[in-house]
């Protein structure tokens, strides 16, 4: 009798035992599985989402499988006091993980995981909400003090989706739109980057302070974004450092041509040109960079300094393709309409085997400079 209690004791530690173990991988039985989507936002952002993707199975979705609005579940915390919204999947909560802050139909929201629930409505919004609470098992533990966030969005009408399923439906260089898909239903939210910038000057700093940071190409690139969107603090930072930085520095025409495109965005032309003074004069400096740069200048107004720019590089690379050409707008640009002629007759002599594009241009051009016209 004894030896019968200790064995059943044995038996049922045995069993509490086995029962805390993970079940073995079987092959599913039918019902919702997991499921999981990522989506990138603007090369540095990401959106994760995992559910449970319940099928249809021929029946009514919204307003019988699924209730309108707030509901009390009849388990965990939801109760009349405390409604629950839909779990906006199966089983365990849906989640989305944000790597960065988010703006979810225009309201911010910080990086993170959250919970994701739905109450449908019959007719107008549906509301859409995104929890603190993100690891219970469906929306039976739902606490409204715990929304971190709430939106209203409007359903659309879909055909018919067996699945219940999450397709990000549009994409932009800094936000996507994500559905909930089910039954005769889709419900599209738009997801963006709170701050784009912040978001790639910080993933830049982060790239430049690792491996990344071990070339000047790199530095160069870095430069220019930040440039291109205001940063220009950190822009001239980089681009010093790809001229002259540790292990790394190249003073040659990218580089230095990089520092003066940062300086004119900054508003410090007279710096800028005076690099790019210098940076004519070193390798990468070819007849076609320099002859850009002096049509840059004549784009900015400065028709004498442009010329100064062409004559250099026509003596420089000895009347190398494009730089007659080259002459032929500084010239033109100060309204020396003979020489400017001259220079483009010359132009048009050494135009480079298989260009079919420049002939006919410096055909208009010279009938305008015979016109007395500026071709620039």
């Amino acid at each position: 009798m004894n030896y019968n209690r200790k064995f059943l004791g044995m038996l049922a530690l045995s069993l509490i035992s086995f029962a805390g173990l993970a079940q073995l991988s079987t092959p599913p039985g039918g019902g919702s599985q997991r499921s999981y989507v990522r989506q990138h936002i603007g090369g540095v952002g990401t959106v994760a989402i995992e559910y449970s993707s319940p099928g249809a199975r021929g029946r009514t979705i919204y307003g019988a499988v699924v209730p309108y609005g707030f509901n009390n579940l009849g388990f965990g915390l939801s109760s009349a006091d405390n409604p629950s919204p839909w779990r906006a999947g199966a089983d365990q909560n849906t989640t989305f993980t944000f790597s960065h802050a988010m703006k979810i139909e225009g309201k911010e929201i910080p990086a993170g995981t959250y919970g994701f629930f739905v109450a449908p409505a019959q007719d107008g919004p549906w509301t859409v909400i995104f929890s603190k609470d993100n690891n219970h098992w469906g929306s039976f533990f739902y606490k409204e003090e715990n929304d971190a966030l709430r939106v209203e969005v409007a359903a659309e009408d879909a055909s018919v989706h067996e699945w219940l399923t999450f397709e990000f439906i549009d994409r932009t260089n800094t936000s996507t739109t994500v559905a909930l898909i089910w039954g005769d239903k889709k419900l599209p939210v738009k997801i963006e980057l709170a701050d784009p910038v912040e978001a790639h000057m910080t993933q830049l700093t982060a790239e430049l302070n690792n491996q990344l940071g071990f070339s000047f190409q790199n530095y160069v690139a870095a430069a220019r974004y930040a440039s291109s969107v205001g940063e220009h603090d950190q822009a001239l930072q980089w681009a010093d450092a790809a001229i002259s930085g540790p292990f790394v520095g190249q003073k040659n025409w990218g580089t230095m041509s990089t520092k003066a495109a940062v300086l004119t965005a900054a508003g410090q032309a007279d710096e800028a040109q005076t690099v790019m003074d210098e940076a004519i004069k070193l390798p990468g400096a070819n007849a076609g960079a320099i002859h850009q740069y002096g049509r840059q200048l004549i784009a900015a107004g400065k028709a004498d300094k442009a010329l100064e720019i062409f004559k250099y590089n026509q003596k420089t690379n000895e009347g190398a393709w494009p730089t007659n050409y080259g002459l032929a707008r500084g010239y033109s640009a100060v309204g020396n309409y003979k020489q400017a002629l001259k220079y483009l007759k010359l132009a048009k002599a050494n135009i480079p085997a298989g260009d079919t594009l420049n002939g006919p241009i410096i055909d208009q051009n010279i009938e305008k400079l015979e016109k007395g016209e500026d071709i620039n």
